[in-house]
Order: structure tokens, then C-alpha cells, then sequence
């Protein structure tokens, strides 16, 4: 990390992709890869969700803290320093490092004793992961001109979704087979082997030389200067609003997916990873990647699709997603959910390629830093931490509502099925359960109509893209 980047040279824009399109493709998926394995670290934790509540004794909200904000808190605040570092230096050593800081402290958190232990190694996975997206950005940047970058980064913002479906394929058996302990240190421990060999497979490109000649040159930009630059683009402040409240509803449901189809449908951690989670998982990638595929097909004769399609596509989710949580049968629950999970994930690729496409060369990380900061801790920090809260007081009045309000609580009601039985007989440990089913439920389908609110931005959107960006998409 210490060789230092010098500036783009006068002239250096070429509006051509930057090695062989074999070696470009070679150094996506490469970096799709590292953003799998970011994805697999961050949202293991919601695959093994109920096994730990219960192990722990922890209420929703704790959870939500220990699976929201206490990683969001420091993978935000440590965003900007490290992509300022990514303006000036090399942007490959750099996520090299935070692979393998991530993945040892996701290892680190399946010896975990106890609540305050897993919140430490956790605040550990989110400093690492503020290593990987603004650089990768930035990089892909300079190895894709504009009318390919909207494909790319949509294949880039892939690694989300593969993520969660690996974390789900591997992470939930290995839980089944032995313990949410053995599920974090069989995902964490292959990422330090994968960034070692980021260093030797991706080379450092020109910074802007996928440009086309003609781009504003801008020589680096200071912190004040990024936002001053930013400040005056009114689609990227828009972008992060409505990426941010998309952010809080997904974070918010990924993080309690698995624990939803437990309580609610009874399914063991194993059955819902490879049953519900899986199937979704794939169906979000696919969802993205379409995306990608059809706005670099049709931005030519519709320059706004990157803003209008996951606009629609936002909005059109929000019905679906609450029929599918509403609905009594598994079958009816996933197939409802699955179309419900294409549209809502078509937002992936654009909010990236919006992002960097009003912000010059030289502020490129520092603008996805930015635009990470507010978005992941409105959506990744509060989001579980308010599906939590909110699960926690529907949970406590679904309680008083109850014959048996006077002898149950929040804190009574926490624990395995086994243990309720064995401590609260059959008809309380009952009450405890149905509760404690339908607050999570009655949760998140609230919290869903926040998805609508984001959907309309994308739309509003159309108004002031053409205006605000840098180089165009087409």
C-alpha cells in the first residue's frame, strides 16, 4: 500500500477498455469474486441468526444491533479514509489487505464466548470491508469505458447476491451439521488465500484511461473538493436517498430471512439456507444482472433506463413482498418472494453506475466512499436494528394480548422451543413462540413500504441525470 499513484497524464483518456476484453473480463469476475466473499462475511451472520438469539438469549433488537450497526458503524466511518487512500495509491494492494483483514476476523467470530466478543470481531469484518468497494469501483472504472460500465457493474454488484447465496449453500448445512460456530470459520478462513493472490492476477490500470479524450481532467481532488463537486449534482445526493432506503428494507429482511421462516413456518436452519434462501439468492442475481444487460441494450434510445427501470422495478416489488410474507405455505411464501426478489434487486448496478458516472476521475472512490457512508448507515446500520425494535414491540403486544400477560415477557418468551417447553409448558411456550412469530412478521411486512418510497426516487430521478453526468452511458 505504500507505492504511490501517479496522476493521470494530460491526455491519457482513451475511451477504450484498458488490456485485452479477456483480461478486463478476467479482473471483473475477479473482483465479483472478492465481492462475493465480502458479501458471504457480512450477511453469514443473518443465516445463523436464530441459533445464535437463542444461544445467547438475545432479544431482535440485540441482534439487529450486533447484525446492523455494530459492523455498519465502522465500515462506514473508515469508507472515506480508505478510499481517499485509493485516490492516490495502489488501489489493488489496498483491497488485497482488507480481504484478508475481513476474512480472519469472520473466522475469528465462530470462537466467539459471548455478545460483547461477536460485536468486536464484527466491528473487525465491517474496518476490512470498507477496503473493497470504493477501490473496486474506481478500478473498474478505468478498465471499462462508460457505455460498457453499466454491464459491469451490474456483474460487479452480482457478488451481493452470489454472497448471500453461498452464505446460505454452505453457511446453513455446515450450522445443521455442527454448529453457527463451525459455519463461521469454514466461510472466513479461504478469503486470506484469495486476497494473497489478488496481489499476482489484477494489474494497476492508468486512473481515467477508459475515459473518452475530452473528459474534464481533474488532479486531486481534496475531500473539501469532492463534496463541493458533489454538492452541486443534484442526482447523486437523490441516488443515495433512494439507495439508502433501499439498503435499510434489504439489510433489514436479509438479516432476519432466515429467523422469519424458522418462527413462522418451522423449517430448520439447513431447510431454509438451501430451500428459500438459496432459490431467492439466485433469483436477485439474476434480477441485477438483467438489469445491467437490458440498460446497456437500451440506454441508446433511452438514456434514463438506468434510473427508471429499478424505479419501476422497486415499486412493482412491494406488493409481492407482502403477499409472499403474509402467505401461509412455504410454496406460495417463495414463489411470490422470488419475483418479488428480480425486481426489487434491479437497483444493484445502477446505483453504482449512477454514482460514478456524476463524479470526475479523480473523485470516483471518494463519491462511492460517500455514497457507502450515508447509505450503509441509514440502511445496514438502522435497518435490522428497526426490524428488530419493531419485531420486539409487536412480539411484547401480541404477549399482553394474550391469556397469559401477566406471566409472560420479552426476556421469558427468548430461548430454543425446547427450552420453553421444559421451563414454560406446553400452552405458554406456545403463546411465546406464536408471538414471537407474528411481531417479525408484522415487522417486516411494515417495513417494506419504505421500499416504495425508494422506487419513487429512482423515478424522480430522470428529471436531472442527463444534466449531472460527467460522461455519458451511450
Amino acid at each position: 500500500m505504500a507505492s504511490r499513484q501517479a496522476p493521470a497524464a494530460s491526455g491519457s483518456y482513451t475511451g477504450q477498455g484498458f488490456g485485452t476484453p479477456v483480461y478486463r473480463n478476467f479482473v471483473l469476475y475477479t473482483l465479483t469474486l472478492v465481492y462475493t466473499l465480502n458479501f458471504i462475511d457480512r450477511v453469514l451472520i443473518g443465516v445463523v441468526a436464530q441459533p445464535i438469539i437463542e444461544e445467547f438469549r438475545l432479544q431482535d433488537w440485540q441482534f439487529g444491533l450486533l447484525s446492523g450497526f455494530g459492523f455498519a458503524l465502522m465500515y462506514t466511518l473508515m469508507g472515506i479514509p480508505i478510499a481517499r487512500l485509493s485516490e492516490h495509491y495502489n488501489r489493488v494492494r489496498i483491497i488485497a489487505v482488507s480481504v484478508i483483514l475481513w476474512s480472519g476476523m469472520t473466522a475469528l467470530c465462530g470462537i466467539a464466548n459471548g455478545f460483547l466478543a461477536l460485536l468486536v470481531f464484527r466491528i473487525g469484518v465491517g474496518i476490512g470491508e470498507a477496503g473493497c468497494t470504493p477501490p473496486a469501483n474506481s478500478l473498474i472504472a478505468d478498465y471499462f469505458p462508460p457505455r460498457s460500465r453499466a454491464r459491469a457493474l451490474a456483474t460487479y454488484a452480482m457478488g451481493i447476491t452470489i454472497g448471500g447465496v453461498l452464505a446460505n449453500a454452505f453457511g446453513g448445512p455446515v450450522a445443521e451439521m455442527f454448529s453457527w460456530r463451525e459455519a463461521f470459520l469454514v466461510l472466513g478462513l479461504p478469503g486470506v488465500v484469495i486476497g494473497l493472490a489478488v496481489l499476482f492476477v489484477i494489474r494497476e490500470p492508468p486512473r481515467g484511461y477508459a475515459d473518452p479524450p475530452g473528459t474534464p481532467e481533474v488532479d486531486r481532488l481534496g475531500f473539501r473538493e469532492t463534496v463541493a463537486e458533489l454538492a452541486s449534482k443534484p442526482t447523486f445526493w437523490l441516488n443515495v436517498g433512494a439507495a439508502a432506503l433501499v439498503a435499510f428494507v434489504g439489510y433489514g429482511m436479509i438479516n432476519f430471512q432466515a429467523a422469519f421462516f424458522q418462527r413462522v413456518h418451522g423449517m430448520s436452519v439447513a431447510e431454509v439456507a438451501v430451500e428459500v434462501a438459496v432459490p431467492l439468492g439466485l433469483a436477485a442475481s439474476f434480477g441485477a444482472f438483467a438489469a445491467g444487460y437490458l440498460t446497456e441494450r437500451i440506454s441508446g434510445r433511452h438514456p434514463n433506463a438506468i434510473a427508471w427501470l429499478p424505479g419501476i422495478g422497486l415499486v412493482a416489488a412491494v406488493p409481492l413482498y407482502i403477499l409472499g410474507l403474509s402467505a401461509d405455505s412455504v410454496g406460495l411464501a417463495l414463489g411470490l418472494l422470488l419475483v418479488a426478489s428480480v425486481l426489487h434487486y434491479s437497483y444493484l448496478g445502477a446505483q453504482y453506475t449512477i454514482c460514478q458516472g456524476v463524479a470526475s476521475t479523480r473523485a470516483r472512490a471518494t463519491a462511492v466512499a460517500l455514497f457507502l457512508f450515508i447509505v450503509n448507515l441509514i440502511g445496514y446500520g438502522l435497518g435490522p436494528l428497526w426490524v428488530g425494535l419493531l419485531s420486539d414491540l409487536r412480539m411484547d403486544a401480541l404477549l399482553q394480548a394474550s391469556p397469559h400477560a401477566a406471566e409472560l415477557s420479552l426476556q421469558a418468551c427468548k430461548g430454543a422451543e425446547s427450552a420453553l417447553l421444559t421451563q414454560l409448558g406446553e400452552a405458554k411456550a406456545q403463546v411465546c413462540l406464536a408471538a414471537s412469530a407474528g411481531g417479525l412478521r408484522q415487522s417486516l411486512s411494515w417495513t417494506i413500504l419504505v421500499m416504495g418510497v425508494a422506487g419513487a426516487g429512482y423515478l424522480l430521478m430522470c428529471r436531472g441525470l442527463q444534466r449531472d453526468l460527467v460522461s455519458r452511458m451511450h
